[in-house]
């Protein structure tokens, strides 16, 4: 059975751990070093992208989720963890994880009241996949190896590269399951 992390410290892991067994993998809560051991992929929910980097930093977890990442282990970073998977923050110095050749924008579809729900087309993993955005960031510019998945607004919202998957918006909110279907199949292509 694959084991799918998912980063605990703070954000939407609930919600996530619910999809992961119900497509029959077991879900590891993350909140210490020791939990990283025997993943075969890592989910980086949505929550404050500010406040994961002081808990990662805290927990010592920056560098080993790094190491995994260079040990060809996937990644799903959804909202807040996009922010944290991006080589690139828009209007920031520094990135997080720096590892999905991305530059990020956050809050780009505005503030906390602003949420909405909408309807997507994606590639690769069908049409009227319902997406929920809540202060989403999303992605300003791709690199040549990284495949976009969806748009909204012409915003990318969505997209791939390699072992990265990157989402603008929130599918663990949702009942529809098919997003973290095709994660569960990029972590089974790399494993």
């Amino acid at each position: 059975m694959l084991k799918i992390g998912i980063l605990a410290l703070q954000g939407a892991a609930r919600e996530h751990i619910r999809q992961i067994e119900e497509l029959g993998c077991e879900a590891i809560p993350v909140k210490s070093v020791e939990n990283l051991n025997e993943l075969n992929g890592l989910v980086l929910p949505g929550g404050e992208s500010t406040t994961m980097r002081k808990l990662l930093d805290r927990y010592e977890l920056l560098e080993p989720i790094r190491d995994l990442a260079l040990n060809g282990i996937p990644m799903f970073g959804t909202c807040a963890g996009l922010i944290l998977l991006a080589k690139e923050i828009a209007g920031s110095d520094t990135p997080h994880l720096g590892l999905m050749d991305v530059v990020v924008e956050r809050n780009s579809f505005g503030r906390q009241v602003d949420s909405f729900e909408v309807e997507l087309s994606t590639r690769g993993i069908g049409d009227d996949i319902p997406a929920v955005f809540i202060r989403a960031p999303h992605i300003v510019a791709a690199g040549e190896n990284v495949e976009i998945l969806a748009k909204h607004e012409d915003r990318i919202v969505l997209a791939r590269e390699g072992q990265f998957l990157g989402c603008s918006f929130h599918p663990e909110l949702t009942e529809d399951t098919r997003i973290m279907k095709y994660f569960i199949e990029m972590v089974r292509e790399y494993n």
